[in-house]
């Protein structure tokens, strides 16, 4: 076999606006130290003046990002290590979308905290909202799935296009039953909403929930709650899916009302239905797929946004699961 040629080592500066170079570069120069343990390339600054050497293709990426990093500190967010590390494996994947135009997508503010999608799966999912009546986000934990259409459903009801929120989850966790649980009904459902409540916390003022909730205008209810209703100028979330049955699938999708969105939230790996029950989220994607107004968007460990290590354990279970299905196939065949 041939060798592969050397690549060749070249050196770049990249100058940035002394404005807002403190921003670019972080404290103590924290945001460079982590952009040159993301690209194989030495990343050095002198002052407002940043040099990378290395491989010509890792020396473009570094100045990419750079270049993105001064166009998002230029619109006045702050950029912090972890947006440094999104915005390289924003630019590895040569997206079409610049960084900033992901990075810098606001959702919603509050008391100066912005919140926005961090990587390109998120700004497809959160674009998806905008533009389908019915979005399904499926992937991991971590990857921003219900924390993010929460924030598209407080921006939805702060914007007049829809009068009220309505949350709701299957009461199933891990094969527990509600008659099990002790307290009035309301303190048994506590539990499994909880999540919920957390999302809206961090998006409206604590104070004001309990007020929008006894007018009616959020509701967080268990998913049996919805049977029989029509959900009319609703932004509808349906979280943990994945632990409904086909038939409460239907029920909840079929409840769909005039002026209304709805978004599906779950993780087709974490089913916690009893007895070995079909799961309706994984039945829903081949019964739903392609047709007009529904949206799939699958998310992977690279839209985790939690400890690194999490992305890493996603991508262990993944791998186990391939094995586990190639064997049992194997198993089949022979």
């Amino acid at each position: 076999m041939a060798a592969q040629p050397t690549p060749e080592v070249v050196t770049r500066t990249v100058e940035l606006d002394a404005a807002h170079a403190n921003v670019v570069l972080g404290t103590n120069d924290d945001n460079l130290r982590v952009l040159d343990n993301q690209i194989d390339a030495d990343v050095f600054a002198r002052g407002h003046v940043v040099r990378l050497t290395g491989p010509d293709h890792e020396v473009a990426r570094g100045v990419k990002v750079l270049e993105e990093l001064e166009s998002i500190a230029r619109r006045g967010h702050v950029i912090s290590p972890d947006s440094v590390k999104h915005a390289v494996s924003i630019v590895t994947v040569e997206a079409p979308q610049s960084v900033s135009q992901v990075l810098a997508s606001d959702i919603i503010a509050r008391r100066g905290r912005a919140i926005r999608p961090k990587t390109l799966g998120q700004k497809r999912y959160v674009d998806a909202i905008d533009d389908s009546t019915i979005v399904f986000g499926l992937g991991p934990a971590g990857s921003g799935k219900t924390y993010l259409a929460v924030a598209k459903a407080v921006q939805a009801l702060q914007s007049k296009q829809v009068s009220r929120i309505i949350l709701t989850r299957p009461a199933v966790e891990a094969g527990e039953k509600l008659g099990f649980l002790p307290g009035t009904l309301n303190e048994k459902i506590d539990p499994y909403l909880r999540p919920l409540y957390d999302a809206l916390r961090d998006m409206i003022d604590p104070e004001m929930i309990p007020k929008l909730m006894e007018a009616g205008i959020i509701e967080v209810a268990p998913l049996a709650y919805m049977r029989g209703r029509t959900l009319n100028d609703a932004f509808v979330i349906l979280d943990e899916a994945q632990n409904t049955t086909p038939a409460q699938m239907k029920m909840f999708l079929t409840r769909l009302g005039f002026g209304s969105q709805m978004v599906v939230t779950g993780d087709i790996t974490q089913v916690d239905l009893p007895g070995g029950q079909k799961s309706g989220l994984r039945l829903v994607r081949h019964i739903l797929r392609g047709v007009e107004g529904v949206h799939f968007e699958e998310f992977g460990s690279q839209d985790v946004v939690r400890h690194a290590l999490v992305g890493r354990i996603v991508d262990a279970y993944e791998a186990y699961d391939e094995r586990m299905e190639r064997a049992e196939q194997q198993r089949r065949e022979n």
